[in-house]
């Protein structure tokens, strides 16, 4: 870290905040795109495979890994694939704002599970984060309780995200995260193939989407996912973990204010939405701040 000069850290760190803005516009794409979470997310996976594969061709990436790694991300690729149909789900039955308050919970469900599945105990402090997040949770289900299918969907899809970034953490540390993304948006693009040949939506695929639609998707398959993905892992070779984390907690704030530009009054909701929201990214934004302090004791 000392080798990097001033200059270099302002630009990564504004690439990164540019990353993470991105990643708040999909909610929005995911409003505007027609078509229904299943096909968008397939059309997005076999976008961003595509694109991936060029740019590690044109920038002469290694990509190759052994069998064993080949089947664990493409295994993972499936909740990936999940994660991202849910989320897309979420915000087609109910709105971006709440689909991105619930996807904030990603923070509670790792703080719970990682412990589990690395077999390491459960820290009083992330019970206590977790408590706030529950009851940030709480406060939006019960004002906002005409959503109620939104928010389950919203849940589950930040449960996904969670058991795939703590598999991704031990994972990492073995193989290049871009190496590790590209198979596993690869897997995504398989599993939901498969599961939409089973379903007979494949067979009547005819891509004939609107023009707005195919912008729409190309945005999202590209720049959101592929590219978005590459910037991300980038900088984060240079910027602490900390830096990373809290920037990272900006997105669903992003994606609100988005989402009020875009949508303005359908956006809009009870002041016990709001009151849940601001508990919910508290704790979120508190949370590396907690680690990162525990760490220096």
């Amino acid at each position: 870290m000392s080798d990097i000069t001033p200059a270099t850290e302002k630009r990564n760190l504004l690439i990164l905040h540019l990353t993470v803005f991105v990643w708040g516009f999909t909610g929005i794409l995911g409003a505007l795109i027609s078509i229904d979470a299943v096909q968008m997310v397939w059309y997005r996976v076999l976008i961003a495979s595509i694109t991936l594969f060029l740019y590690f061709t044109i920038a002469k990436v290694n990509i190759k890994v052994s069998r064993k790694q080949f089947v664990q991300f493409f295994m993972i690729g499936s909740i990936v694939a999940l994660h991202w149909i849910l989320f897309f789900h979420a915000i087609k039955v109910s709105t971006v704002s709440v689909t991105l308050v619930c996807l904030s919970s990603f923070t509670l469900f790792t703080a719970i599970l990682e412990p589990l599945i690395k077999r390491k105990p459960i820290l009083v402090a992330d019970i206590v984060i977790g408590l706030i997040i529950i009851l940030g949770i709480y406060l939006i289900f019960k004002f906002e309780s005409q959503y109620t299918l939104g928010i389950i969907f919203g849940l589950s899809a930040a449960l996904a995200s969670s058991i795939f970034n703590i598999f991704n953490s031990t994972l990492v540390q073995k193989t290049e995260p871009q190496v590790i993304g590209f198979y596993e948006i690869a897997g995504a693009f398989f599993w939901i193939t498969i599961y939409r040949l089973f379903d007979g939506s494949l067979a009547t695929e005819t891509f004939s989407l609107s023009g707005t639609d195919w912008i729409y998707l190309v945005v999202l398959g590209t720049i959101c996912t592929a590219l978005a993905y590459v910037a991300g892992v980038s900088v984060m070779r240079t910027l602490s973990a900390f830096r990373v984390a809290l920037i990272t907690n900006l997105e669903p704030v992003y994606g609100i204010m988005l989402a009020f530009l875009f949508f303005g009054k359908q956006e809009k909701m009870t002041l016990g939405f709001y009151i849940g929201a601001v508990l919910i990214l508290g704790a979120v934004f508190l949370y590396p701040i907690y680690k990162t302090r525990k760490k220096l004791q």
